[in-house]
């Protein structure tokens, strides 16, 4: 899907990641993408985003739109070119925008699914929350931390960090043959840690996809007041 340059502020993106084996998730990832192994695990997760200023570039920011948004996210490869790339699967977007909701899919890449966001921040302390229609939900609750998870597969924030921005390129559903890609420019990439205090998703929680005890928590990253430009690429097709 063609789109013009998206430009705005990701005034605040919170990811939530964990680890799955890679047998499990590879069963819910269609071809031509398979699951990106980190030391053996799947790296899957969720994405809670607001959104400002958001317009096609060239025009002011203030007539730009805010929204609240969230997406269960697989980290993938897949072959292209000869060359093995890297992303992101996004099976399923939330978002408190109607106008997203009317145009993903058509005019924005990727199906919006149209959700209740519960938002409250203060003093590095974060609750956020939606529902949607078809009750698919998300809570999570953490705080601002200067220390990374210890136990996380990843070996230190720098790592993990690079980790995502190497896959900056996100491919969502579109109908059932057509994938809507688009690549995440930004002016800076800079995250910092998260301790969660809580955190539930009815789509990781679903023991008929996940086996109970597969999907481990591993670590939360914060980004927040980034420059940023969405980028169409390629679309790909079911295989």
């Amino acid at each position: 899907m063609k789109i013009p340059t998206i430009k705005g502020i990701i005034d605040r993106r919170v990811l939530i990641n964990y680890t799955v084996d890679p047998e499990i998730i590879a069963i819910l990832i269609p071809k031509p993408f398979r699951p990106n192994v980190y030391k053996g695990k799947a790296i899957v997760g969720i994405c809670l985003i607001r959104l400002k200023h958001i317009r096609p570039k060239g025009l002011p920011a203030f007539v730009g739109l805010s929204s609240e948004n969230g997406a269960h996210r697989i980290a993938v490869e897949w072959d292209e070119d000869g060359e093995i790339k890297q992303g992101v699967y996004i099976p399923r977007r939330d978002t408190s925008s109607v106008i997203n909701n009317i145009v993903g899919g058509r005019v924005f890449p990727g199906e919006h699914c149209l959700a209740k966001f519960n938002v409250e921040e203060a003093n590095g302390n974060y609750a956020i929350s939606f529902k949607s229609s078809d009750d698919t939900s998300i809570a999570i609750e953490a705080k601002k931390t200067e220390i990374y998870n210890p136990n996380s597969i990843f070996q230190n924030l720098s790592t993990v960090s690079n980790f995502f921005k190497n896959g900056r390129v996100g491919y969502s559903p579109n109908g059932k043959t057509k994938f809507d890609g688009m690549w995440l420019k930004t002016d800076q990439w800079k995250v910092e840690a998260l301790e969660v205090k809580s955190v539930a998703s009815s789509f990781f929680d679903d023991e008929n996809n996940f086996p109970k005890g597969s999907v481990q928590f591993d670590n939360a990253l914060l980004m927040t007041n980034i420059e940023h430009e969405w980028h169409s690429v390629k679309d790909k097709y079911a295989c």
